[in-house]
């Protein structure tokens, strides 16, 4: 990780394509791409980024592990 690297809230949502209020949302429940809090500051790895989007796609709308009938 290098710390000139690292992208805002309002960076990362640019970058993923998504509002700032949705990435906020998605760290409080847990179900976002991985963060740093450097004090008050919350900052992204665009490597994490990257990550976490490959790690989101799916072949299907039906839930994960839920087979199709």
């Amino acid at each position: 990780m290098h710390l000139e690297k690292l992208l805002s809230t309002v960076e990362a949502a640019d970058r993923l394509g998504v509002s700032s209020s949705y990435l906020n949302k998605l760290r409080v429940t847990g179900g976002g791409p991985p963060f740093v809090k450097i004090g008050a500051r919350v900052a992204y790895d665009p490597a994490d980024l990257s990550a976490w989007l490959e790690a989101q796609k799916r072949t299907t709308t039906a839930p994960a592990g839920e087979a199709l009938q």
